[in-house]
């Protein structure tokens, strides 16, 4: 028998965590801690056997509408489980489906890192891989929904091999920009809080000249201070003769590194600061024990075509390996309620983003985006 409990204490939930292979930094407590910041309320829960094994885990976000009628979970990269195990996945789906009709919720949304296909480029041809977890939503009534609030896929790269090794694997332009970067005076250093407006101000430059929407000032600040404080974050800073030109806030847990938020300016860009500032991130995961380099999201079909396309590419160059999860799966007690909001939600995104960008007065293209009303 597999048994649920909760657990309030973050410090304590993290713990159980590591417990685990490949926790994820999206289900520590201290990012449901920041979402509580937001309007979320974090739910963690355990998963047991008779012995005492932690089977699964998953921190669950809820929060109730405007009106205080019905409720939303997410479960952001969760839940954590062996997706092989479909003895702990009956478990949990069952006690998240239970969860949703106790707290009239509208859905809940899971986005599990769950590998269905990877390779070593997206281009060509991946292995599928056999997922009993996807067959088992499939048949409880769980729907994959088109929409997705984290990326689809990812480029993961391998930091057990030695420097030597991961610089003989990248491609040979982006060797060559590593080391053109550095003979053009790039020089790369980490920062601390007294940095964090600087490093907004680069990621809202870029945002301007790429045309995404990001958040204000106050949310990056919280976000990198709470997890810099708690030693979960690295962020490093470029310069050029002691100019800023890039930045780079690198998030670890256990035994991964994510590369969560990167910015650049246009001055200097032929010095290829960003290639820079990319290997020195991945040589101070492998410095800290890190076992794995994840650049944090690719296309789930990448193509020239896709508005992703540069940035895939330039990640792609350091010779991760490309995989792509399950996708996104919906549960809901309330189908027609349901329906009527994954119509309305996509409407009610591309409004916004009209408003946005018909206020700054800008052509928005075709990277324009707004945070998902579940980020």
């Amino acid at each position: 028998m597999i048994h649920r409990s909760l657990i309030h204490d973050p410090e304590v939930w993290d713990q159980t965590l590591l417990q685990l292979p490949a926790p994820h930094i999206l289900q520590t407590g201290l990012w449901g801690t920041f979402k509580a910041g937001y309007g979320w309320r974090p739910f963690r829960w355990v998963w047991k056997d008779e012995r005492g094994r932690v089977r699964a885990v998953a921190q669950a976000l809820y929060r109730r509408d405007r009106l205080g009628l019905l409720g939303i979970f997410y479960l952001p990269r969760g839940p954590l489980l062996d997706p092989s195990d479909t003895e702990a996945a009956e478990a949990v789906l069952g006690d998240l489906e239970e969860e949703a009709r106790r707290h009239r919720a509208i859905l809940v949304r899971i986005d599990p890192e769950v590998v269905e296909a990877e390779g070593p480029a997206a281009e060509g041809p991946c292995d599928p891989v056999e997922v009993p977890l996807k067959t088992l939503l499939q048949r409880r009534g769980w729907r994959s929904s088109a929409e997705f609030v984290q990326f689809p896929a990812s480029l993961w790269l391998d930091l057990t091999a030695s420097e030597e090794e991961l610089l003989r694997a990248m491609h040979s332009k982006t060797r060559y920009n590593i080391r053109l970067a550095e003979r053009k005076g790039v020089r790369v250093r980490p920062v601390g809080p007294e940095a964090f407006d600087l490093l907004y101000d680069l990621y809202e430059e870029t945002a301007a000249r790429d045309h995404f929407v990001i958040r204000p000032r106050a949310y990056y600040r919280q976000a990198w201070t709470m997890f810099y404080e708690a030693g979960y974050a690295r962020p490093l800073l470029a310069e050029v003769e002691g100019e800023p030109v890039a930045m780079a806030v690198i998030y670890r847990f256990g035994s991964t590194a994510w590369y969560f938020y990167g910015a650049s300016r246009d001055r200097h860009r032929e010095k290829m600061p960003n290639y820079r500032l990319q290997w020195e991130a991945i040589r101070w995961a492998r410095s800290v024990g890190c076992r794995r380099y994840d650049f944090w999201g690719a296309p789930a079909v990448p193509a020239e075509s896709d508005p992703l396309w540069g940035v895939y590419r330039f990640k792609r160059g350091f010779g991760g390996r490309y995989v792509r999860f399950i996708g996104t799966w919906d549960y809901t007690p309330w189908p027609a309620l349901y329906r009527l909001y994954i119509r309305l939600i996509p409407r009610y995104l591309a409004w916004l983003r009209r408003r946005h960008w018909r206020r700054v007065g800008v052509e928005p293209g075709s990277r324009a985006g707004l945070s998902h009303p579940l980020d």
